[in-house]
């Protein structure tokens, strides 16, 4: 190995989850915080967390809902009046 061109090794950096677990790994930075790890992922965990911090979620049940709702063009508009004045509200508050 060349000398001086390697970055430093920690041997005992810790990484802290946001749930609040924390562990001990080997790593070329001295600290690591992450916001999902093995302790509160699903799938290791066999429960579903939803992580919606992009409201995704919420915007794609707005969308469900106006889909499956009576197929009247009425009934239709006026859902997507309200969905543009909410959207425009948020805009503002910005």
């Amino acid at each position: 190995m060349k000398k001086d061109i390697h970055p430093q090794y920690f041997p005992k950096a810790k990484v802290s989850c946001a749930c609040g677990h924390t562990f001990i790994v080997g790593s070329t930075m001295p600290e690591i915080s992450v916001e999902i790890c093995s302790a509160c992922h699903p799938f290791y965990t066999g429960k579903q967390k939803l992580l919606d911090t992009a409201r995704r979620v919420d915007k794609f049940t707005k969308r469900l809902e106006l889909k499956t709702a009576t197929r009247s063009k009425k009934v239709k508009k006026e859902k997507q009046k309200e969905i543009k004045k909410a959207k425009t509200t948020k805009k503002e508050g910005k």
